[in-house]
């Protein structure tokens, strides 16, 4: 079966905040369940999960990429930026895709999809690929002020160096970071780079060393499916692990040989068989 994307449309958040979303589903147009793609930092539709995982899962699902506030296509945000306004862009999202779709949610995205559950959004069923999360002492803590760091050089213009920071934070390797300056895709990534201190936002309370506060994914309804990746380090599994013991009706996945970065061949089984197509 091959799949077919249509051209951008967009949804209106609560702030009237327009949010560009592409749709991919089968070229025949038979009616699939919806599921939602929310991606991670620096991504968006046109570089993320959806782009990889779009195709693939076209063939069961009607797949909803969409660029979060002030990227891609997306508005820069009419109202100030806050995470309360994010899950107002995915709950439009879900209702432009029929207001109960499954979701899946990449890195920092599934952090903003689990607390988009919290407050009580409506989703089929959710999965997470490996939110960014340090929860015990195998790895160093970041530091509290990253996002005001990341802030302090997206305000001085200099866009490069709040991506070469948040690159180092996670922990590429400076001659991968030195190789993709020279790389189109440096363009790419400078030019969402003001979007760094809202994922760092989210995220940062989350990565000091210290578990989840009790309880505090006990109100996520959906049934929920945790990834984490086999060769990824061990404070990204044990953080997975962490998530999963919260969760009312949650699993974990550990794929074999996979890291941070999604490929399809090993992500969309696990998304099949947690989706039920």
């Amino acid at each position: 079966m091959t799949t077919t994307t249509t051209e951008t449309r967009f949804a209106t958040s609560a702030d009237g905040t327009r949010i560009a979303y592409d749709v991919t589903g089968p070229e025949d147009g038979s009616s699939h369940p919806a599921l939602v793609v929310v991606e991670g930092a620096l991504c968006h539709r046109g570089m993320g999960a959806a782009k990889t995982l779009a195709g693939p899962l076209g063939e069961r699902f009607t797949v909803y990429g969409y660029d979060r506030r002030g990227r891609g296509e997306s508005g820069p945000g009419a109202t100030p930026y806050e995470v309360q306004r994010e899950i107002e862009d995915l709950a439009a999202v879900l209702e432009a895709a029929g207001g109960n779709a499954h979701v899946f949610a990449a890195s920092s995205g599934g952090a903003l999809a689990l607390e988009a559950a919290r407050a009580g959004v409506p989703m089929e069923r959710l999965a997470v690929y490996e939110a960014p999360f340090i929860v015990d002492g195998s790895h160093p803590a970041n530091a509290p002020d990253l996002p005001d760091q990341l802030q302090s050089l997206v305000d001085a213009g200099r866009r490069g160096d709040a991506v070469r920071l948040f690159m180092r934070t996670v922990g590429a390797p400076a001659p991968m970071i030195a190789i993709m300056r020279l790389l189109p895709v440096w363009k790419q990534l400078t030019a969402v780079a003001h979007t760094l201190p809202y994922d760092l936002g989210m995220v940062i309370g989350f990565e000091q060393g210290r578990p989840l506060p009790a309880g505090y994914y006990a109100e996520v309804k959906p049934e929920t499916l945790v990834i984490a990746g086999g060769k990824s380090p061990e404070y990204m599994r044990t953080a997975q692990a962490a998530i999963v013991a919260q969760l009312p009706h949650g699993r974990l996945a550990t794929l074999p040989g996979q890291t941070h970065m999604i490929k399809a061949k090993a992500t969309v089984p696990a998304l099949l068989d947690h989706f039920g197509s």
